[in-house]
């Protein structure tokens, strides 16, 4: 089986990590996601392929293209009004 990496750990591990922070289990964590699954009829969160844009955007991140970097979230959020 294919694990994926993830910044601190594999997926189950850093996932877990933060299950901890919240005081709850993994056990716990899947009965609440498959709850939310039967209350919702449906995944409690949306899962779409990405368009065009957005996969070149992604794309564009990956290989260092496109980026630009502000001071601070102000900043940000002012370039977003130019």
């Amino acid at each position: 089986m294919a694990r994926l990496q993830w910044p601190g750990g594999t997926a189950p591990e850093t996932a877990e990590s933060i299950l901890e922070r919240l005081g709850v289990s993994p056990t716990e964590a899947i009965r609440m996601f498959y709850t939310q699954i039967t209350l919702r009829n449906g995944l409690p969160f949306d899962v779409a392929i990405p368009n065009s844009v957005t996969q070149q955007a992604l794309k564009d991140s990956r290989s260092g293209r496109n980026l630009t970097s502000h001071e601070n979230v102000e900043a940000l959020f002012e370039s977003w009004d130019k």
